[in-house]
C-alpha cells in the first residue's frame, strides 16, 4: 500500500492519536436494567418465577489511560485504564436512591455456596440467616445494588473471617478505579498488533481455566484495534470483567456519520457448551459444572461465587433459559454485542457491549428454604456500555479516508489525468484540423501568385482618420510596360 500505516503510538507520542488513546472523546455511557422479582413466595413454593425488567439506569463513563509508559525500546506500552461514573437522570427511568428492586440475595447465595460440603459450617450460616433475617431473595435501591451496601450476612462472616468484604455491590468498588496494569503493543514492528494486550496483570495467560487455550490472553481490551480489517478474519477482545478472551466475527456492512463500517459480533460458538465447541470444555473447571450454550460460570474468578455470564435475555444461550424464567424475551437489535469498526483504519464508530449477571442457585444441603428449588441461572441485571463516535472525530476519521483513497489511486489518478489530456489534445488538434481544411476550401480563386500582391492606398489621395491611421487595401500590381 501507498499509505503507510505503520503509525504505532511511539511515534505518535504527544500527538492527537495517541492523546485520543489516552482519553477517548467520544461520549460512553453505561445503562444497567434490573429484572424485579414479582413472585418470590411462589417461586420458593415451586412456582416458575416471573421477572419484569426495570431500566435503564444510565451513567455517562468517563475513561482515560493513567500511568502510561513505553518499554521494550518503544515496542509496546503499559497503562491502567480507569474509569468513573456519574448518573444522568434525564436518561433514566428513576431515582435510583429510591427505585426499589426485589432479587437474587447475592451476598447469602455466594456464602451459602461457599460452605456447601461442610456440615458444621451449613448449620452455623443457617442459623445466623435466621437471627439476621437474611432470606435468599432481597429488596434493596438500585443505588446499593450497584455501589454497594453493608450486608448483614457479610458482617457476621467478617467478624471471625477477615477476609471477607463487609459490603457487596455489583459495581462496588469499581466507580474511579482499574482493571489491573494492561501491556499493549504499540504496532511498531507489524501493524496486525497494534492494540493487542501483551500482558495482564504482568502475566501473559490467565489461571481461572482448565485448557491452555482458555487460559490465553488475545487481541486487544476492545478500545484499539490494528487497520485494514478483513471481513474473514476473528477479532478478539479480551475482557477482564469475563476473566477470558473472546471473538467476534463480521455480520454486516453498516455506516456510521458517513463512515463506512464493518459490524462484528459474536457468534453462538463463543458461549457454546463443550458438546457443541469442544474448544471451550476449558471453561468447565469442574465437570459437574459444565453449563448449555449461552451461559459462562464465571466463579472462579469471583472469589467462588456462583456467577454466571451471559448476554441480557439470554440471548444466543440454549431455549430451555429462557422457558424457565417468565419475562425473558431475547432479541438480537436489542440484546447482542457488537462493534463497527471502519476496516480501513480500525477505528470503532460504534459499539454495543452487552453482558447479564446470573445467579446459579440450586438446592443446598444443610439449607432447609433451598429444599423446592431446582437447579436454575437466575437473572439479576444487565449492563450496556455504548458509544457512538463525535462529529469532530468523525470529520476527522473522513478526511483521513479521502487522504487514504487519493493516495492509494494516485497511479490511476495519473493515468485518469494523462488519459483526459491526450483526448483533450486530440480534440484541439482535430479542431485546428478542421479550421485549416474549412479555410482551404473556402479561399477565392487566384490568379496572380503571392508575389504579385502589393499595399497601395485606397486612392492616389490618402484619406486620414481622426486616429490618424490610414486605410490600407489589397490590389494587384499594375503591370509594368515592356
Amino acid at each position: 500500500s501507498a499509505f503507510n500505516f505503520n503509525t504505532n503510538l511511539t511515534q505518535l507520542e504527544g500527538s492527537r492519536v495517541f492523546e485520543s488513546w489516552k482519553t477517548p472523546p467520544p461520549p460512553v455511557y453505561m445503562e444497567y436494567f434490573f429484572f424485579n422479582v414479582t413472585n418470590v413466595d411462589e417461586f420458593l413454593g415451586g412456582a416458575k418465577p416471573e421477572v419484569k425488567q426495570v431500566g435503564p439506569y444510565t451513567y455517562r463513563e468517563y475513561r482515560y489511560k493513567d500511568n502510561v509508559s513505553m518499554v521494550d525500546n518503544g515496542t509496546k506500552v503499559s497503562a491502567y485504564t480507569i474509569k468513573s461514573f456519574v448518573f444522568l437522570r434525564e436518561k433514566s427511568v428513576g431515582d435510583p436512591t429510591e427505585d426499589m428492586i426485589t432479587t437474587v440475595n447475592i451476598p447469602a447465595w455466594a456464602v451459602m455456596t461457599k460452605v456447601k460440603g461442610s456440615f458444621w459450617k451449613s448449620n452455623l450460616v443457617s442459623i445466623w440467616m435466621n437471627s439476621i433475617g437474611s432470606g435468599l431473595f432481597t429488596t434493596r435501591t438500585v443505588q446499593e445494588l450497584l455501589w454497594g451496601y453493608e450486608d448483614p450476612l457479610l458482617v457476621r462472616v467478617s467478624s471471625s473471617n477477615p477476609d471477607v468484604e463487609r459490603v457487596f455491590g455489583l459495581m462496588y468498588k469499581k466507580n474511579e478505579s482499574h482493571s489491573g496494569e494492561f501491556v499493549y503493543h504499540t504496532g511498531e514492528q507489524n501493524y496486525m498488533d497494534y492494540g493487542r494486550v501483551a500482558t495482564w496483570k504482568g502475566e501473559s495467560k490467565l489461571n481461572f481455566w482448565t485448557s491452555d487455550q482458555s487460559n490465553n490472553i488475545n487481541g486487544s481490551d476492545g478500545s484499539a484495534f490494528h487497520p485494514l480489517l478483513n471481513k474473514d478474519e476473528r477479532i478478539y477482545i479480551f475482557t477482564p470483567d469475563l476473566c477470558r478472551s473472546i471473538y467476534m466475527e463480521f455480520e454486516k456492512d453498516v455506516e456510521v456519520k458517513g463512515i463506512p463500517a464493518y459490524r462484528f459480533t459474536p457468534p453462538r460458538s463463543v458461549l457454546a457448551s463443550k458438546e457443541e465447541n469442544p474448544a471451550n470444555e476449558g471453561f468447565c473447571v469442574h465437570p459437574k459444572e459444565c453449563l448449555g450454550t449461552g451461559l459462562l460460570k464465571v466463579s472462579p474468578c469471583r472469589k467462588g461465587a456462583p456467577v454466571v455470564a451471559s448476554f441480557p435475555h439470554f440471548h444466543l444461550a440454549d431455549s430451555k433459559y429462557v422457558d424457565a424464567i417468565e419475562g425473558m424475551t431475547p432479541q438480537r437489535e436489542h440484546h447482542q454485542t457488537y462493534l463497527d469498526l471502519n476496516p480501513t483504519t480500525g477505528v470503532i464508530v460504534r459499539a454495543n457491549k452487552r453482558a447479564q449477571v446470573n445467579i446459579l442457585i440450586s438446592r443446598i444441603s444443610g439449607f432447609p428454604k433451598t429444599r423446592g428449588l431446582n437447579d436454575t441461572i437466575f437473572p439479576v441485571m444487565f449492563l450496556n456500555e455504548s458509544v457512538v463516535i463525535d462529529d469532530v472525530s468523525a470529520a476527522r476519521v473522513q478526511k483521513l479516508l479521502l487522504i487514504v483513497t487519493l493516495v492509494s489511486n494516485f497511479p490511476l489518478i495519473i493515468v485518469g489525468l494523462g488519459t483526459i489530456m491526450l483526448i483533450v489534445f486530440i480534440i484541439l488538434l482535430a479542431k485546428a484540423l478542421f479550421n485549416i481544411v474549412f479555410h482551404i476550401i473556402n479561399l477565392p480563386l487566384q490568379t496572380s501568385t503571392e508575389d504579385d500582391t502589393s499595399y497601395s492606398p485606397v486612392s492616389d489621395k490618402e484619406k486620414e482618420d481622426p486616429q490618424n491611421g490610414t486605410f490600407i487595401g489589397l490590389t494587384p500590381k499594375p503591370e509594368t510596360q515592356a
